[in-house]
């Protein structure tokens, strides 16, 4: 049988699942790469792997999309991952500069701001520009909330907004995958998220951010029918702006 290609984010956030494929013998079936949540979506668009753990404004993208797992990268509230940054209170940010590694997150500003704040903002990328405030997510957000004024965690603004948690990522194949392996895959992620306290062990100690909070308590894995809800209103959102 041809393996499995799969791509996943290379972030923290997904070590608990990495964790349990590689403790499971679903790693045998699998070919596996490790990107920028941006660099997975490109290859799962581009039938360069068949299954990526891909940022969900991406979703709409993939030919032939399905989610094939029962785990996500989400949150109930706040998510200390995914931020706002801005030298500004959020009613007076002009201008914003958007995360080169992201979509989901790019969009989330985009709809909190649009929707919830009822900002008028020009979003650009360039990094050579100043602007009154950035986008920024992953571990390279880790000990920056003192070095803002303002710090907008998006997982609990989108809490505030709507109600619901949040999914950043989703397991999403471009192809039928077979229920067998979708099973095992299923497993292999419950595994690691059921063996965080085991893999915090093996994690170097970051001053920057408490790791055992945020695998244990900020990040919420499992992709529950509110979280479906919440994706579902999300995309609906991206869609108007």
């Amino acid at each position: 049988m041809d393996k499995i290609k799969i791509s996943a984010v290379s972030y923290t956030n997904t070590k608990p699942f990495i964790y349990g494929i590689r403790h499971s013998a679903v790693v045998n079936d699998i070919e596996m790469s490790l990107d920028i949540p941006s660099d997975c979506a490109a290859k799962l668009i581009a039938g360069k792997v068949d299954i990526g753990l891909i940022p969900v404004a991406a979703i709409p993208h993939v030919p032939g999309a399905r989610i094939v797992a029962d785990y996500c990268i989400g949150s109930v509230g706040a998510v200390n991952s995914v931020f706002i940054f801005s030298n500004v209170p959020v009613t007076q940010i002009r201008t914003i500069r958007l995360d080169a590694q992201s979509r989901t997150s790019n969009n989330l500003a985009k709809v909190l701001l649009k929707f919830y704040w009822m900002q008028e903002v020009s979003f650009f990328t360039d990094e050579s520009e100043d602007a009154d405030a950035i986008v920024l997510i992953g571990d390279r957000t880790f000990g920056k909330q003192d070095k803002f004024p303002y710090a907008y965690d998006m997982g609990q603004e989108w809490m505030n907004f709507t109600g619901l948690p949040f999914v950043y990522a989703a397991w999403v194949a471009n192809k039928p995958i077979s229920e067998a392996f979708v099973q095992k895959f299923n497993e292999a992620l419950a595994f690691g998220v059921s063996h965080r306290a085991q893999l915090l062990n093996e994690l170097p100690v970051n001053p920057a951010v408490d790791l055992e909070d945020y695998l244990m308590n900020k990040l919420d894995f499992a992709l529950t029918e509110d979280k479906r809800t919440a994706l579902e209103l999300f995309l609906g959102y991206i869609k108007k702006l």
